[in-house]
């Protein structure tokens, strides 16, 4: 009997490391992922397209809020094209599944667009994250809609 509950005990503490241990790895992608989120951030406040450039996979795409689809090259275009006077992020949740991460939040910007147009923009964005082969986490994909109350 007492061996038995020995072997119980230590399979319980076994299975609460892993799931320690786990959460420890989620929690620190978690907030890896949220850090590129603040990074991509920075490079549209400072209207700096380099800083979001080696975020981006080679075959990311984009969804626009007025449903345009983008890749890579048309979005650091755009990106340079387009100078913001404000722009911030809230409600930024990080949610990880294995090597591929969903961030979500909310986005506010005033500036002008990358036709040299005024823009007001109150958005909701949905990204997804994915771990490459090299280690290092890249959008793969990402989706504006916009927030009309």
């Amino acid at each position: 009997m007492k061996r038995t509950w020995m072997r119980c005990l230590v399979g319980l503490l076994s299975f609460g490391g892993v799931t320690w241990s786990q959460a420890q790895t989620n929690g620190g992608t978690e907030k890896a992922v949220a850090a590129l989120e603040q990074q991509w951030l920075q490079s549209q406040k400072t209207n700096n397209p380099d800083l979001v450039a080696p975020l981006l996979a080679d075959k990311f795409i984009g969804t626009g809020a007025d449903g345009t689809i983008s890749d890579k090259a048309q979005l650091l275009a755009s990106a340079k094209a387009s100078k913001y006077e404000s722009m911030e992020y809230e409600d930024v949740k990080v949610t990880v599944f294995g090597d591929t991460a969903i961030a979500t939040g909310a986005s506010r910007a005033k500036g002008t667009d990358d036709l040299g147009k005024p823009m007001a923009s109150h958005v909701r964005w949905t990204d997804t994250w994915v771990k490459m082969p090299n280690g290092k986490w890249q959008c793969v994909a990402s989706h504006v809609s916009p927030i009309t109350i």
